[in-house]
């Protein structure tokens, strides 16, 4: 099992990225950053063009919107990941067609099986109101499921609003 697993939970621009970036930092341990998010558009370059510059040197970046459980696997013992972000990762899966189920359960059992502690950032989508379409309901529902499972797995939960980290479950940050 992975010497520590922390959930990260926020709304978009909540700040929970800065914040799971300054758990990493403060580990003290080698930092590496598992992007998942795709540039489809100017906008997205940009941000993670701007994320990447607010992060400075030290970290080692792998971008990899579907494929984490086989890159989890592949990260040496006694490092700090930052997966970010588990939302995009699902979405990307959705909009691939792929079977989440079996996804999810294999990113789980990497969790499980990884040697690094494990920074993982995902949005919560459930203070919202029920979505209108059939896709974002599947969405919701399926980030729901997610979120919880990691949760579960999780020795701490953290939910940052307006900045302002939370502590759900585990020691406080």
């Amino acid at each position: 099992m992975s010497a520590q697993l922390t959930l990260v939970l926020g709304g978009i621009a909540s700040g929970k990225s800065a914040f799971a970036e300054g758990l990493v930092r403060q580990s003290g341990k080698p930092m590496i950053y598992l992007a998942t998010a795709q540039p489809f558009d100017d906008e997205m370059t940009q941000k993670i063009a701007r994320h990447r510059k607010a992060r400075g040197p030290g970290w080692h970046t792998i971008e990899e919107p579907l494929a984490l459980a086989q890159n989890l696997r592949e990260i040496a013992p006694g490092q700090c990941v930052l997966l970010d972000c588990a939302t995009l990762w699902l979405s990307n899966h959705l909009l691939a067609e792929s079977d989440i189920e079996a996804e999810t359960h294999a990113l789980l059992a990497a969790f499980a099986d990884c040697s690094s502690d494990l920074v993982v950032v995902s949005n919560e989508v459930g203070l919202a109101g029920v979505p209108e379409n059939a896709l974002a309901r599947q969405f919701a529902n399926a980030q729901g499921r997610l979120n919880k499972s990691i949760a579960a797995r999780a020795s701490r939960v953290i939910l940052v609003t307006a900045g302002l980290p939370l502590t759900l479950k585990g020691p406080v940050a």
